[in-house]
């Protein structure tokens, strides 16, 4: 029976591991997670969302504290047009969590960032532009576009110097989805150098509405592959969503795809960004804790465990600080929301807004527990101890699981010494 290890996946002059872990942000795909793919030969993914949050964790920054202070003022208006982000600053932030990432990375592998469209922070193309540009100065491999069509995005950075030398891929969940991107572009002469094709069953937003239980990976794969054979296009094809063994990977790849992206697995190792006791929350888990809900302000339904602290949440929204989902015109559907309980209940210093949640301070506060639809198998990958905490794994015993295995089997870890 064939592993996943036997094959590679090529991308320009690289020659690969067929394992790309995707870019969970608020640095849930944490850096010391994307560079152990990279030293193992795969692709990891960093994420710039909210990224001036990330690097005032990690590096002591005080990006966010700074804006927080600059529109102070504007703290108890509804109207949030005039609540920007210093472009200087962000370019600043994106380098810097780059940077300091790229300096350290080691092995054959790659390092990829994801850039997420619906992170419209007030000035979309403006904000967009400076995000992906400053990551190709700082030296990253390739940038994937997320979270939205991207029509237009390429064209914002067609005249930087890496513009052909980075990859550059994008996510879709149709065929319909790749060939507007594909037509949109068309002037530029620059194919995309991979597309993740995402299904029903991935984790956080989703391609696909309410309905996303009638739509199947394998068969929108196929139909992507197919067309690109008519086509005579070629370049990798990586599926994701869903795929929780080695084996299930080797079906794809059996199909034709290049590789495999994969993140739910990762998010119960060491080196994931979320804190410990919140791993532990995946880890118990059961099928019936994973919903697909609508609270998300960018439009698209969002997967997590239900038991997330940010559902339901009446927290006043934080645009001052963040404002990573501010429209064009300053608007934010939790914003709206929040507005329409605030005045059913004057006076009351706490109440509840169901319909949307503030995904900028839930998820910089770690309080939305986003994840892939088999999430409730993790208990399975690990040992529970008799205290009842779960173990937690290395990314290296994850990512070789999926290289090595066979028969949809599970590799468990090594038991913990205990030491005194």
């Amino acid at each position: 029976m064939r592993q996943l290890d036997d094959y590679r996946m090529r991308m320009g002059r690289h020659e690969l591991v067929p394992i790309m872990i995707g870019g969970m942000g608020v640095d849930i795909s944490s850096s010391d997670l994307a560079l152990e793919a990279a030293r193992l030969g795969g692709v990891g993914h960093i994420s710039d969302a909210m990224v001036k949050t990330v690097t005032d964790r990690r590096y002591k920054t005080k990006y966010v504290k700074a804006k927080q202070k600059q529109y102070q003022y504007n703290v108890d208006s509804e109207d949030k047009s005039g609540v920007k982000f210093d472009l200087g600053h962000l370019a600043e932030a994106t380098r810097m969590h780059v940077e300091k990432t790229m300096t350290r990375k080691a092995g054959s592998g790659l390092v990829f960032i994801n850039c997420m469209e619906k992170l419209t922070m007030n000035a979309p193309k403006e904000t967009l532009k400076v995000r992906m540009a400053s990551a190709l100065d700082a030296g990253i491999d390739g940038i994937t576009l997320a979270a939205g069509l991207h029509l237009g995005s390429l064209a914002l950075i067609e005249d930087h110097p890496r513009f052909r030398d980075a990859k550059l891929g994008i996510i879709v969940s149709s065929l319909r989805a790749l060939q507007l991107f594909l037509k949109k572009n068309s002037r530029l002469n620059r194919l995309p150098d991979y597309v993740v094709v995402e299904g029903p069953l991935a984790g956080g937003h989703l391609g696909f509405g309410m309905d996303w239980a009638q739509y199947d990976l394998a068969t929108i794969v196929a139909e992507i592959l197919a067309w690109m054979k008519t086509e005579q296009l070629d370049f990798p094809v990586i599926p994701a969503g869903g795929i929780f063994t080695g084996s299930d990977a080797v079906r794809f790849m059996e199909m034709g795809a290049s590789g495999v992206q994969v993140a739910t697995r990762f998010t119960v190792t060491r080196e994931c960004g979320l804190p410990d006791d919140i791993k532990q929350e995946y880890f118990k888990a059961v099928e019936d804790d994973i919903e697909v809900n609508e609270i998300s302000p960018t439009g698209y339904p969002m997967r997590m465990i239900k038991a997330s602290p940010g559902i339901g949440d009446g927290i006043r929204p934080n645009c001052e600080a963040y404002g990573y989902l501010l429209d064009a015109n300053g608007k934010c559907a939790y914003v709206t929301s929040y507005n329409r309980e605030l005045a059913a209940h004057p006076g009351e210093k706490r109440f509840s807004v169901t319909d949307k949640t503030c995904l900028c301070t839930h998820m910089r506060n770690f309080d939305i527990w986003t994840c892939g639809q088999s999430a409730w198998r993790l208990k399975d990958t690990s040992l529970r101890g008799s205290d009842g905490q779960y173990q937690l794994l290395s990314a290296e015993h994850v990512f070789n699981d999926y290289r090595l295995s066979t028969d949809g089997r599970v590799a468990l870890p090594e038991p913990e010494v205990a030491t005194a």
